[in-house]
């Protein structure tokens, strides 16, 4: 079993609210628009970490974080990407792919949207975790946490950090 910590958009912010639930994870993951390769550098002290680049990332992050990253975790097929979109409106840079060879845990960020949603036709869940930074639109820093446990996706949790202030 594994716990997963699930951030997105951090915007090159860290703080020591993100970090107590970072030592409470077995792993991290980032779904892009991490900032700055130190805020990167800075998770991976504590966790194992996955990530993917976003929009807003630089070269070195690039260099190290490829744009989409599929893998298993226990059983469990995963693909991570920034802008991937939703069930019903995936993003049309995936949308044959994902059709065509969906994951059973598909992870988007970019939105600053936190969602959680079932997508029937697939046979997938999509999370995305919102902004867990203090740049962009959304009110709420927030992040999902959650177990994988061989083939279940279970215990998930909303994390909100506070006002984005």
């Amino acid at each position: 079993m594994k716990k997963i910590l699930l951030l997105s958009d951090t915007h090159n912010y860290i703080d020591a609210k993100i970090l107590k639930y970072v030592k409470l994870a077995d792993e991290v993951w980032h779904a892009g628009d991490i900032g700055t390769i130190e805020i990167s550098d800075t998770l991976k002290v504590y966790k194992p970490f996955r990530a993917v680049y976003g929009n807003i990332d630089g070269t070195p992050i690039r260099q190290e974080f490829p744009l989409n990253n599929r893998f298993f975790c226990e059983k469990v097929d995963v693909w991570m990407t920034h802008i991937g979109g939703y069930p019903n409106r995936y993003d049309v840079k995936i949308r044959e792919e994902i059709k065509q060879n969906p994951p059973q845990l598909f992870i988007s960020g970019h939105s600053h949207i936190l969602k959680v949603q079932y997508d029937k036709k697939l046979n997938l869940l999509h999370m995305n975790p919102g902004a867990a930074g203090k740049h962009g639109f959304h009110q709420v820093r927030t992040m999902l946490r959650f177990e994988i446990d061989t083939t279940e996706i279970k215990n998930l949790e909303i994390i909100e950090l506070g006002k984005r202030v």
